[in-house]
Parts: structure tokens; C-alpha cells; sequence
């Protein structure tokens, strides 16, 4: 009880960190790791600035939620994008669909089926399959769709190969059964899907799991002193956290 009491009071007061960022190793490969506590944490998407240009880098992100006396706890890349910066699948951001779900097959690793959704809602995110994300139909404040799935029911991709060659920088994000937590993870070496989607699911045990991208693949992480640059992304995940120095 006196836990929760001081849980609650740090909330209030905005002392809570967004996510607790740490660095691991997983059979001789490297992984930076960030976990989000939904019931207490503000995790959004941001895709677009208020003049409809893509914010397309961490510190812009920054530079607007400073005006709100708000920063970024943590953040990542959330997706494949065309290259107009627009979402390649399912686009929610507070509310508001851009972009419709894309269920069919197609080129790259997007369309390496089976695919899946990131739904964010009130307290929970859930990674769910593409198709039975249709036939679901959740209410999602914020959503992304990416691919391939990295873990489905807590089995690897079929298509992934032990030896695999095709070796990237990788992102993605798993999340709870109970849909309280959802990890971000990013690769710190080239590791290929058999590798990571089984860091997700025997080292984090989490049962299922997706992939946003590869190569490009960039985290925000004040935890770790990362604030990686590099050529502008498109959607954009992150906590965000008050700073209690709102801008006149």
C-alpha cells in the first residue's frame, strides 16, 4: 500500500521516467531495451508537425513538446514508410486513421506475411497478427502496422532461418499477454530475424512481437546517452513525460 501511495505521488508530481532503457547481451549479440509500463506511461505516435510536414527526427519531436512543458522519455522508429515519409500500412494517431491496413502480401519485408498492428489504448498495447486484427477490429488510440511479426502465440515468423544472411541493425517492439508492458528493442550489432525474434521470445518470454524496420533503425534513449541522427524517418513511437517548465 505505502508502495502505491508513493507510486501515485510520483506520477502526479511527473518524477516517473517514461522507460527504463538498459543494454543487454543475448547469445554474444547486443541489444538496448525499453520498457514501457503501460498503466502509468504516455506512449504515442508521432508522425506529422501541427504545419503537416514530417517531424522526421527525435529533436523536433522535442522541440515541439517543449512548448507544453514536455520531452521525450524514450523513442524509436515505428514502421516502414514510403519515401515521402507517409506510412507504407495502418496509421492511427489520436484517433484519427491515415492510413487503412493493408491485409494482402506483397514486396519486402512489410509484406512477409504473416504481418501485424501495434494498438495502443487506454492503459494496454497489444501486438496483433494483421488478419485477426481485421477481424477484431480494436478501437486504437495510436496504431502502426509493420512487418514481419517477429513472434505470433509465441512462435518464431515460419519464414525465419536459423542461418540466415540477411544481417541489419534491427527495431521492433513485443508486448504482454496482458498487454500492460510493451519492449522496445534495438539491435546494438547486425543480427538477422531468427536472432531477434528469439531474443524476444526466449530471453524477454514475450508471445508476440514485431518488426518496424531494419538499417535504418534509430533510438532516443536518455538512459543510455543515445540520441541517434540520421536521415529523416517517418512514424516516430515514444513516451512522453512532463518536464514542469512549460514554454510563455
Amino acid at each position: 500500500m505505502i508502495f502505491r501511495i508513493a507510486l501515485i505521488w510520483l506520477l502526479s508530481a511527473g518524477v516517473v521516467q517514461a522507460a527504463t532503457c538498459k543494454d543487454v547481451t543475448y547469445e554474444g549479440a547486443g541489444y538496448s531495451v525499453c520498457h514501457v509500463d503501460m498503466a502509468s506511461e504516455d506512449l504515442r505516435l508521432f508522425l506529422y508537425d501541427p504545419e503537416g510536414a514530417p517531424y522526421g527526427q527525435f529533436d523536433a519531436i522535442n522541440r515541439a513538446l517543449k512548448a507544453q512543458g514536455k520531452t521525450l522519455g524514450f523513442a524509436m522508429n515505428a514502421g516502414m514508410y514510403h519515401d515521402d515519409r507517409a506510412p507504407v500500412g495502418h496509421y492511427v494517431e489520436d484517433g484519427k486513421e491515415l492510413m487503412r491496413v493493408i491485409p494482402n502480401s506483397g514486396p519486402g519485408n512489410f509484406g512477409l506475411l504473416p504481418n501485424g498492428v501495434l494498438c495502443i489504448r487506454e492503459g494496454r498495447a497489444d501486438v496483433i497478427e494483421t488478419l485477426r486484427f481485421v477481424d477484431e477490429a480494436p478501437s486504437c488510440i495510436h496504431a502502426t502496422q509493420s512487418g514481419p511479426m517477429l513472434v505470433i502465440d509465441g512462435a518464431l515468423h515460419p519464414r525465419f532461418l536459423q542461418d540466415g544472411t540477411s544481417r541489419y541493425l534491427r527495431n521492433g517492439v513485443g508486448t504482454s499477454a496482458d498487454g500492460k508492458t510493451a519492449v522496445f528493442v534495438i539491435s546494438k550489432g547486425f543480427v538477422n530475424f531468427h536472432s531477434f525474434g528469439s531474443f524476444f521470445r526466449d530471453h524477454l518470454k514475450l508471445p508476440q512481437a514485431l518488426f518496424f524496420d531494419g538499417n535504418v533503425s534509430r533510438l532516443y534513449a536518455p538512459d543510455l546517452n543515445r540520441n541517434d541522427f540520421g536521415r529523416r524517418l517517418g512514424p516516430i513511437i515514444g513516451t512522453v513525460i512532463s518536464t514542469d517548465t512549460p514554454a510563455n
